[in-house]
């Protein structure tokens, strides 16, 4: 009781401390899920018509991209300039199918299964997948069906899981990419084809059509261009270029952007670097020139490993050719010095004759166990010898057929490979299986040399990194605005790079390698700031944001100039047509004003001659009677005067139905690309790749 009774004297100092509880255990959680929220809501790249792209879709589609290059180009490296265009093919792709995919759901069009495997496996196969050369039957180099199938086949086949993991999953990227290619340009052509149904040519356009290409006159011309028109005859004002800002505004809308101006310090080696490698070679060179065991000598010591191989002249290095070739064993050169590079090679072995190259043809065996594969290589290898059908070979196996020089094989292939005869079999063994070679055809013999090659490339110690660190961060330092930056740099007579109107997804500094770090700094700083050190491959480079422009339109400030000259030349163009009054053609010819003739004018050109694009021309002349003498007009160029000399009719009779049809289709015609670029126009896409990249 004395204990109930406690707790109702102290009943709302109980209840404050459970609601405050209670209150710190809802705020918790939800601080946890705003916090959950906020992550993810960072992790969205974009989003087109309120569907979400997460990055982690974006960069998958990346990945995808990236091996189907691989396979396309027949390389495992990816350039940064190719790098960069798979990431902006990847979101321009992207964003058509998301587009493309919100209209035809509306219209309820869709690709079939059966539809797909037709496109693909069917008696039409589509041209994405026929003129892909990873389907193409080496012996004609053609598209080849059979092909095909066994690579689709092979994916879910057991042959598949004898394959490295690494291997089957770029193949099954390569497969899916190629795959919802063709189903997205499957859709995109009925959609377009929908839309083009609906493109019908009226009567007032098939007579305007028509009634543009019937008449065709020759013309004379006089014209005066605005420059020949002193500027200081006119004076424009900012009324005039604000009036015309006014008039032109829509042209001038903009993305954001940013200027920055940059400097670099380049990481490079110190004289000092060059000084201790020129010392090891130097240190070294005894030992190498001696040892009976240059392969452990080379390959602990250089950059470059010594395989043994059989070197061709070609493959030898060019300033190491008239050694290899002229000197005898266990000769010795150097060391030399070039491109940064301190180097010294020995002969290894000389007088050896083998074929400058080989044909091959492989084929790779994998069973359920080494023993079974073992079994089948050697039946396949019989067959070989005894000239048996290597396409079907392949149409059961993978294989394939190409020359090889000795350097582009494996040590123990080569040794093989160049060593049978033609016609002869050999075999390899992996943890995949069995690899069984033929060789089909012999290059011409050459002379090789085993040459071992020691060098080191004179690269910048860590002390020197830490040098040119500091140079940097001391400049950085010591600028606390663009200002003091500029100044600095002046100073230390560094010079200031510029990478003016960055898009806030730019990958990187003009050229500058993996400096995406920067753009994303400059975009998040105030404008006239000084970023801190960043290391962008091969420098530093130390950032000043020299300008943030915001997305809108562009001040009038900014296309003043180009407005000054539009609105001056509109001036220029009142005194030319006052000039022109009143005078007859050869009166402005005599003036000395460029005379010229035009054959075959029409209502419909777009452009003529030395002339130009000249539309007031065009659409003027073919009205004009024969022999009279033009207004005044003012064009792109200048003001002209013209005179018809000649006008032809068209034999034809109207034929309205046939230019209908013609019309139709070149109306048509464009309904492809201006239907997908309307739809981008009108989607409401936020790209914020920017957040994560």
């Amino acid at each position: 009781m004395a204990t109930l009774e406690k707790m109702r004297h102290h009943g709302v100092f109980l209840l404050v401390v459970v609601g405050v509880a209670l209150l710190a255990f809802i705020v918790g959680d939800f601080l946890n899920s705003s916090a959950s929220i906020v992550n993810a809501e960072r992790m969205v790249v974009a989003k087109i018509d309120g569907d979400k792209i997460s990055a982690e879709d974006y960069m998958a589609a990346i990945d995808q991209l990236t091996e189907v290059y691989k396979i396309e180009l027949g390389t495992a490296n990816i350039s940064d300039e190719l790098n960069d265009q798979i990431r902006q093919s990847v979101w321009e792709t992207l964003v058509r199918e998301k587009v493309l995919a919100t209209e035809t759901e509306k219209a309820g069009m869709q690709v079939s299964q059966k539809e797909l495997s037709d496109l693909i496996l069917g008696d039409n196969v589509h041209p994405i997948i026929s003129s892909r050369r990873a389907f193409f039957n080496p012996q004609t180099n053609a598209f080849d069906p059979a092909v095909l199938a066994q690579f689709i086949t092979m994916l879910d086949s057991e042959d598949a899981a004898q394959l490295p993991q690494e291997q089957l999953r770029t193949y099954k990227l390569y497969w899916t990419f190629w795959e919802s290619t063709v189903k997205n340009a499957r859709l995109e052509d009925k959609y377009t084809a929908l839309l083009q149904r609906s493109f019908v040519a009226n009567d007032l356009e098939v007579k305007n059509a028509y009634n543009g290409d019937k008449t065709q006159v020759d013309v004379a011309y006089v014209a005066k261009p605005y420059f020949a028109v002193p500027d200081s005859l006119v004076s424009v004002s900012d009324r005039d270029i604000k009036k015309l800002y006014q008039q032109k505004q829509e042209q001038f809308a903009r993305e954001a952007s940013c200027d920055v101006k940059y400097v670099a310090f380049p990481i490079k080696p110190s004289e000092t670097d060059y000084a201790e490698v020129e010392e090891w070679i130097n240190r070294l060179k005894e030992e190498f020139s001696t040892t009976d065991e240059i392969a452990d000598v080379t390959n602990s010591n250089s950059d470059t490993p010594y395989k043994g191989q059989n070197l061709a002249k070609n493959d030898v290095p060019e300033d190491l050719r008239d050694f290899a070739f002229a000197g005898k064993k266990n000769d010795v050169v150097g060391p030399l010095f070039a491109d940064d590079t301190y180097k010294m090679a020995r002969i290894v072995e000389t007088g050896i004759s083998l074929p400058d190259s080989v044909k091959l043809r492989f084929v790779d065996v994998a069973e359920a166990s080494m023993p079974e594969t073992q079994v089948v290589a050697d039946s396949l290898a019989a067959l070989l010898r005894n000239k048996g059908d290597f396409a079907a070979m392949q149409q059961r196996y993978r294989g394939g057929e190409a020359w090889a020089r000795e350097i582009e094989l494996d040590r123990e292939v080569a040794e093989q490979a160049f060593t049978t005869p033609v016609n002869g079999v050999f075999q390899q063994k992996s943890m995949g299986g069995i690899r069984i070679f033929q060789v089909v055809e012999r290059g011409a013999v050459v002379p090789k040399v085993k040459l071992a090659v020691l060098e080191r490339k004179v690269i910048p110690s860590s002390r020197t990194q830490a040098q040119i660190f500091n140079a940097a961060k001391q400049f950085a330092a010591g600028c606390a605005n663009i200002e003091e930056f500029e100044a600095k740099a002046t100073e230390q007579n560094i010079e200031v790079l510029t990478a003016n109107r960055l898009n806030i997804n730019a990958t990187k500094l003009r050229d500058v390698k993996n400096s995406r770090q920067v753009v994303r700094w400059a975009f998040e700083a105030e404008d006239g700031a000084v970023s801190d050190v960043f290391e962008c491959d091969n420098q530093q480079i130390v950032a000043a944001v020299s300008r943030l422009v915001e997305k809108g339109y562009s001040p009038i400030d900014d296309v003043k100039a180009m407005l000054e000259v539009e609105a001056r030349n509109d001036k220029k163009a009142e005194l030319i047509k006052a000039d022109f009054a009143g005078k007859s053609f050869d009166e402005l010819v005599a003036a000395g004003l460029s005379v010229d003739t035009l054959r075959g004018v029409n209502f419909n050109m777009q452009y003529a001659g030395a002339v130009g694009n000249e539309p007031a021309l065009f659409a003027l002349a073919p009205l004009a009677e024969v022999g009279a003498l033009s207004q005044p007009q003012k064009g792109n160029m200048g003001v002209f005067e013209f005179v018809v000399l000649d006008k032809t009719e068209l034999p034809a009779d109207f034929d309205e139905n046939e230019e209908r049809v013609m019309l139709t289709e070149r109306m048509r015609n464009s309904v492809p690309y201006l239907a997908i670029e309307a739809l981008k126009k009108v989607a409401d896409i936020q790209d914020e790749r920017y957040k994560v990249f």
